[in-house]
């Protein structure tokens, strides 16, 4: 009897067992999982600048070639390659004896020449009075008058070449046609320079204020002009403003000007030609630099953004997941083809009110319901990222109640049968003793 007792205590308990784990196993049937929280921001119109990012290339404001205008040998160079140079300053000093013997030969044609009219004037009038009465004849006062106007244009042309000579013997000394920076010389001391042509010998570059010259497509500027003329975009007031970004990326300090734009479209790349004028004060930016350039062009005062981590690139195109208003997932794809700061310019595909998520995309799925919750603001970002512990492990937590529930019955169950085998071993103890 006691046997049967035993077994009877040991069934009752794993029977119990039994049906408090079936317990534990309905209990996350019978309650529905909450909807994930997301953070969403509502698309609302917003100002932005019109803003296109282009290639150019620097150059200089004015460029200058110093050729040799006389052919001679370079005495010396006077000037420090790569330095600045002011209009006029000397830069190459050629030989200028040739020149300077050249202007002593004409100075003395030309005092023969005011010599011999002289002579030739004095001639004509002395006969002059004299072929009134006939003392000589008509015939010779006539050639004493040519002779008097010859020696005339004689003084002339002597007088011209005296100028040429002056200007020879100038251009030995070759001096700086415009104000800038001077490159390398082309030429050394004892070079013969200009025979037969113009030597080129340096290159003087006005750097200060300097331009960039670049191109946008023909497409794009009459978009442009066609959303100003309509409205949708405001004209920049005092013209467009353009930042600079060399080579490694760091932005210009100064903010340049647009100073035109071509009037023609380039046949063989649809492209419009533009230039901007900036600053170089320090000469930090170079001539014939390649760099990029961010135009504003006009202000959209009701254009559509969302933040760029909102946004979801995949070959089929860009899209945005938003929250309904019956509070479930959608999926929308949209024309976004410019980033400002750290938004994304939608053109297409948003109409404004909606709710974009940009927290939480990988917690849900389209159709499925979720809980929009304002995001925080950016400043807050970088707290964000820890969030998605606790998110995670509340998807876990939602399943312990069960295993806590299984494994709480199979605790008092070995409990009881601990228990019963235990009061059983003590009897029969006490029986056989």
């Amino acid at each position: 009897m006691r046997k049967s007792q035993r077994i009877t205590c040991v069934a009752a308990a794993v029977l119990s067992a039994l049906a408090l784990t079936a317990c534990g196993d309905k209990q996350p049937q019978g309650g529905a999982m909450p909807p994930p929280e997301v953070g969403v921001v509502t698309v609302t119109p917003t100002t932005v600048s019109v803003i296109n990012e282009l290639p150019g290339r620097l150059e200089g404001v004015r460029t200058a070639e110093v050729r040799a205008r006389v052919a001679g040998i370079v005495l010396s160079r006077n000037y420090r390659e790569g330095g600045e140079v002011k209009a006029g300053q000397l830069l190459f000093k050629i030989d200028p004896a040739p020149y300077q013997a050249q202007l002593e030969s004409a100075r003395a044609s030309l005092a023969r020449a005011e010599a011999n009219a002289v002579a030739a004037r004095q001639k004509a009038e002395r006969y002059k009075p004299l072929v009134a009465v006939n003392a000589v004849s008509k015939q010779e006062y006539d050639e004493a008058v040519a002779a008097a106007g010859q020696a005339a244009a004689d003084i002339a042309s002597a007088k011209a070449a005296v100028t040429t000579a002056q200007i020879n013997l100038g251009y030995t000394a070759v001096t700086a046609p415009i104000g800038g920076r001077v490159g390398r010389a082309l030429v050394t001391e004892g070079a013969l320079v200009g025979s037969g042509e113009a030597t080129k010998l340096a290159t003087v570059e006005q750097v200060d204020p300097i331009w960039v010259t670049f191109t946008q497509p023909a497409s794009e500027v009459m978009k442009l002009q066609r959303a100003i003329g309509s409205g949708q975009v405001k004209g920049v007031d005092g013209g467009a403003r353009v930042h600079l970004f060399i080579e490694d990326g760091r932005e210009y300090e100064q903010t340049g000007k647009l100073l035109f734009s071509d009037m023609t479209v380039d046949p063989t790349t649809g492209a419009i030609t533009l230039r901007a004028q900036f600053a170089n004060p320090r000469r930090e930016l170079l001539s014939g630099t390649f760099v990029r350039v961010k135009i504003e062009q006009g202000v959209d005062e009701n254009a559509l953004t969302v933040p760029q981590r909102a946004l979801v690139r995949t070959a089929q195109g860009a899209s945005v997941l938003v929250v309904g208003g019956d509070g479930k997932v959608a999926s929308l794809p949209v024309t976004a083809p410019q980033a400002v700061g750290e938004n994304w310019i939608v053109t297409a595909g948003l109409k404004g009110g909606e709710k974009v998520i940009v927290e939480g995309l990988q917690k849900v799925k389209v159709g499925a319901p979720a809980k929009a919750v304002p995001f925080a603001a950016p400043a807050a970002a970088p707290v964000a990222a820890p969030a998605a512990a606790p998110v995670t492990a509340a998807s876990e937590p939602a399943a312990q109640p069960a295993s806590a529930g299984a494994s709480a019955p199979a605790a008092v169950a070995a409990e009881a049968d601990g228990k019963a085998a235990g009061k059983a071993d003590k009897q029969a103890g006490a029986k056989q003793g």
